[in-house]
């Protein structure tokens, strides 16, 4: 393994969409979403920490979310974990973890992956991510991994790349959820695949990529030079990130750089963005249902996504295509056209019976 490549997980968000198993207090990297035994989180690290040392693996996340991380990742240490305070999207939260990596190794590499995606061939991801890692210790440059596009999905960003015979090719554009025709001229012009979240970069060029891009957060941030990575580090987050622009790191950084290149990645990748994803990666029964942590007794019901929090015993009868949900406070029936909406279906239960079903 080498000592100068590091990785930050990002595990602070809420997965609405996988709502009533993914809840504010406990979202759906924290939970065994496709009935592995396993939480997201917890496959992700493993996946990372075989080729990436575990003192180099950082976490991003809510604060609230600390003691769910310390549980599921017991190798982690306390420096190792960055609590949000606040809510202040994916920019401020990646300046804190490279300038917490730059005091450790200013020579690192850094990858910073989502903790919730699905990847089959671990082997090919492991080879996609040394072959950027590699080019970002060759030259100074962001590498992002681009997944083919199978079809012209409306909920994925874009990436338009140059079409030529080199491994590691020159990124031309960022497109955020186009529309259906959109997406399907990008599939006829051959050159988009979809962005995955998944970067890779040289420390000192990201930082340098701060100071011009976002100088606010940066000439912020600096001021704890001194703490990173010690016992004052948690009260300096605590005054200081609040202050911080929301804003993502790819409208922030990736979109006013030039030096930004793609791996076409070489594995099978799903977002797990919703039921829907989760129904196409997991084992169905002789009905083709998706049954995750319950047993099953279905009659006429084909399609579903049926799960339950406790392995219940479920009888379903009549249904094809729904989004069948029991958790402790909630049963949900849905159809799975409608699985866009469970963000929206959230918000209402919350407004009628309380927060705390959310």
């Amino acid at each position: 393994m080498d000592k100068n490549v590091f990785a930050v997980l990002m595990a602070g968000g809420v997965g609405s969409r996988f709502w009533p198993v993914s809840t504010a207090g406990n979202p759906k990297q924290f939970r065994d979403l496709l009935g592995t035994g396993e939480t997201l989180i917890q496959t992700t690290y493993k996946r990372l920490k075989k080729m990436i040392p575990e003192e180099n693996i950082l976490i991003l996340t809510n604060e609230k979310y600390n003691q769910l991380v310390r549980e599921q990742l017991p190798g982690i240490k306390e420096e190792q974990i960055i609590g949000e305070p606040v809510m202040r999207n994916t920019a401020p939260a990646v300046l804190l973890a490279a300038l917490k990596i730059r005091k450790k190794n200013p020579n690192a590499v850094m990858v910073m992956a989502p903790s919730d995606h699905w990847i089959e061939n671990e082997a090919a991801f492991h080879e996609d991510i040394r072959q950027a890692v590699a080019s970002c210790m060759e030259q100074e440059k962001i590498v992002t991994l681009g997944i083919k596009p199978t079809f012209p999905n409306t909920g994925y960003g874009y990436i338009r790349y140059e079409q030529d015979a080199s491994k590691i090719k020159k990124v031309l554009n960022f497109t955020e959820k186009p529309s259906f025709e959109k997406a399907q001229s990008f599939l006829n012009e051959g050159n988009y695949v979809w962005n995955a979240g998944i970067f890779i970069w040289n420390i000192n060029y990201l930082l340098r990529s701060f100071k011009r891009n976002l100088p606010e957060i940066f000439e912020l941030f600096t001021k704890g030079d001194a703490v990173f990575n010690t016992p004052e580090e948690t009260a300096f987050v605590k005054t200081y990130f609040p202050e911080a622009m929301d804003i993502s790191i790819d409208y922030g950084i990736l979109e006013k750089e030039d030096n930004v290149y793609m791996v076409l990645a070489s594995f099978d990748w799903n977002d797990l963005g919703t039921w829907g994803s989760v129904y196409n990666e997991v084992e169905k029964d002789a009905q083709e249902n998706a049954v995750l942590n319950a047993r099953v007794l279905a009659e006429d019901a084909t399609g579903n996504v049926i799960s339950s929090f406790s392995n219940k015993v479920l009888v379903v009868d009549g249904l094809q295509d729904y989004i069948i949900i029991d958790e402790k406070d909630v049963l949900m029936l849905v159809p799975k056209s409608k699985e866009q909406e469970i963000k929206v279906i959230r918000q209402r239960v919350q407004q009628k019976f309380g927060e705390d079903l959310g």
